[in-house]
């Protein structure tokens, strides 16, 4: 049974990358709407990625638990295709065959991506080691969790984003990352269609990741001081409100309408009315619009 505040009870949802910025929003707001969560990652009270970061899997689970759902870390290195196995085997084995959403949000590519060289002078290694990390670790994780959803003839697969149009990123791997997981979604949509089951790619605005707090200086309780270093700070969304954005399409039963796409945060607050966790509805694309166009171009179309 469901009810108006939690629309996801009763519902199983994988959230691959969920130990910390968007995937650890999603997956509290997956939870506050019911959902049981698996979380997954390679940072884990048992040790730390090679990033280095405090945030476990352990941790997120234990704020979709304080917001009403069920959290279940497993700590898993999406890059490992055998690891992924036994991840989704157990995913089968404790909810009964259950899997009604895929949350394919692992990333980790943030101190790969080179921002002042052009391809030619960048790192190969590097530059493919973040492809792997970023591309690679959504196709495996799909491959083994998708037939859950097939063989119930329903489902939701997101892709977690940067940017839902053409418009080039600035770094020559990170945007064909980023561009990839859009195709990811399209692909999959196409070939999840007869099944029944949808495919999105979602994207995020300016997104207070703990680590971008960190940047700023700032926590969450003071977010907006950021704005004094970078003006545009003040019109960023915290993890919550892409969680939320998420959690509004997976409680949307007519889903399949948007499968192929590629979404935004500020699209979807207009369609689903949700806000982020002051209030507000922080619209990234009316900010570029008015503030970075001039400097910076266009943002396109969405794809």
């Amino acid at each position: 049974m469901t009810d108006d505040h939690r629309p996801l009870a009763g519902r199983t949802a994988l959230v691959a990358g969920g130990t910390r910025g968007g995937g650890r929003g999603i997956a509290v707001e997956l939870g506050a709407a019911g959902a049981t969560v698996y979380v997954t990652g390679r940072s884990s009270t048992a040790g730390r990625s090679d990033l280095d970061r405090p945030e476990t899997v352990e941790g997120t689970a234990e704020r979709v638990d304080a917001a009403g759902g069920t959290g279940i870390p497993v700590r898993t290195d999406h890059g490992r295709p055998q690891e992924v196995r036994a991840l989704v085997d157990r995913i089968a084995a404790e909810q009964d065959g259950r899997l009604d959403m895929l949350i394919n949000s692992v990333w980790g590519g943030d101190p790969l991506t080179d921002w002042e060289h052009p391809l030619w002078e960048q790192d190969l290694d590097t530059g493919l080691r973040l492809l792997r990390q970023a591309v690679d670790t959504h196709v495996i994780t799909s491959r083994f969790a998708l037939p859950l959803m097939v063989a119930r003839k329903s489902g939701l697969v997101v892709e977690v984003t940067d940017g839902n149009t053409a418009r080039y990123r600035g770094s020559f791997f990170y945007d064909l990352a980023k561009s990839a997981v859009i195709r990811l979604a399209v692909a999959q949509a196409a070939e999840l269609e007869p099944h029944g089951v949808a495919a999105v790619a979602v994207s995020p605005g300016f997104l207070r990741s703990e680590a971008m707090l960190e940047g700023f200086g700032v926590g969450e309780e003071n977010w907006r001081d950021g704005a004094v270093k970078d003006p545009h700070f003040a019109h960023s969304e915290s993890p919550a409100y892409l969680g939320r954005a998420v959690a509004a399409l997976a409680g949307d039963p007519a889903v399949m309408e948007k499968s192929g796409r590629a979404l935004a945060t500020w699209g979807l607050y207009e369609e689903y009315g949700f806000t982020d966790v002051d209030g507000t509805q922080p619209d990234w694309r009316a900010h570029w619009n008015s503030a970075l166009e001039p400097e910076l171009g266009p943002l396109g179309e969405p794809l």
